[in-house]
């Protein structure tokens, strides 16, 4: 029996891969879009243009059995910015489903959670401790879910996304095909990726299942280190460079300056002071076995094979 299924952030790069799977499957689609929003939605869904606020998005989800909040805000120029979308927009959206008598499913990120070792994983039942605003404010909405009496709902946590669609890394595969390339960050510091096609079958699993009141960890069972990570992307750029370590003094020289570049010009930054804590904090490393067991989900598409299914992408033979 086809569902109705709300999709908040249909437009951006995880939504437009989550609707395309649950049209794919017979799921009645509605795509959430902000009225100033420029991006078409996906082919075969129901557009409803509102903004993030709790009127709108009630009527929004009328007759929908399901909502995937999607919508968030990854990095902008005033802290103002991470709190308006990621907990307030976020509140609006767990209210407004509950109105609408809808399980939600929260997507929120490992960032929340804050770092952790390779040697140490963390596990969801581990106190958080974020350490950027974004991970600050993905963790404030995820409290804003758990706190909406009466609301049935799953968190879900992926680590680092990638994939067709994704503009983040983008520039990385660029940096990956020089002749010289520059390598920050911890030498053992790594890093939880998972490929979008993995994080949408975990995203569909978490739409069918049972369970509520769930947090749950997403990514491939293989921490990433930077170093292997430049590797791959060299690859498939094709790139003959050598990888060269930055010493960290130079980075956070460079941090500092950037982060007055970017008060001055009012704008983020690639580099700031946060970054730098994120780049050489111990990592950010988690357990999956959650994932498995509760949602049925492993995610199995490697580094290796994701960089290969979408090196189209990321050299903008296919974008």
């Amino acid at each position: 029996m086809a569902r109705r299924i709300a999709v908040t952030g249909a437009t951006g790069f995880i939504g437009r891969h989550v609707a395309e799977a649950l049209l794919a499957r017979g799921d009645r689609v509605r795509a959430i879009v902000r009225p100033e929003s420029p991006r078409a939605a996906p082919d075969g869904v129901e557009v409803s243009r509102v903004p993030l606020s709790r009127a709108a998005l009630e009527a929004a989800f009328d007759a929908c059995d399901t909502v995937v909040h999607l919508a968030g805000v990854v990095a902008a120029r005033h802290d103002e910015e991470y709190v308006a979308v990621n907990v307030d927009a976020t509140r609006a959206v767990a209210e407004a489903t509950r109105t609408a008598g809808a399980r939600l499913v929260h997507i929120s990120s490992l960032a929340a959670a804050g770092p952790a070792p390779a040697s140490r994983p963390r596990g969801e039942d581990d106190p958080s401790n974020p350490i950027t605003m974004y991970g600050i404010t993905k963790l404030a909405g995820e409290r804003a879910v758990m706190a909406t009496p009466g609301l049935r709902w799953t968190v879900l946590r992926p680590g680092v996304v990638y994939g067709d669609g994704d503009h983040a890394l983008t520039p990385l595969v660029r940096l990956a095909a020089l002749p010289i390339i520059p390598l920050v960050g911890r030498s053992d510091g790594a890093y939880m990726f998972v490929h979008v096609d993995d994080l949408v079958r975990a995203i569909v699993a978490a739409v069918d299942a049972a369970d509520d009141a769930l947090v749950c960890f997403v990514g491939h069972e293989r921490p990433v280190r930077p170093i292997d990570l430049y590797g791959e992307l060299r690859r498939i750029a094709h790139g003959r460079g050598r990888i060269v370590r930055i010493p960290a003094p130079i980075v956070w020289t460079a941090a500092n300056v950037c982060e007055l570049a970017g008060r001055i010009a009012r704008r983020s930054m690639v580099l700031d002071r946060r970054r730098y804590n994120e780049l050489y904090s111990e990592g950010f490393v988690c357990r999956v076995d959650r994932m498995r067991d509760r949602l049925g989900v492993v995610a199995t598409i490697s580094l290796h094979e994701g960089m290969d299914r979408s090196a189209r992408w990321y050299l903008g033979t296919d974008a």
